[in-house]
């Protein structure tokens, strides 16, 4: 999956495809998550990916770590 490097104190890049939502953070560990396109949209225009992750898709949504 293309991976687009992010603006984030937490968050290093991101990548959507097919559904999937799949974040790498800074710390070298990598999860994803089942997501309509829209949550996509919704965590790319959030002031704070870092908290956006905690706060809206944490334990939802199908989170696997990769």
């Amino acid at each position: 999956m293309y991976h687009t490097p992010v603006s984030s104190s937490n968050v290093k890049s991101t990548g959507y495809e097919n559904g999937v939502l799949e974040v790498l953070f800074k710390n070298g560990l990598m999860y994803r998550w089942n997501v309509p396109e829209s949550t996509y949209r919704e965590f790319m225009t959030a002031p704070s990916k870092g908290s956006f992750v905690h706060s809206r898709l944490k334990g939802r949504f199908g989170e696997r770590q990769v």
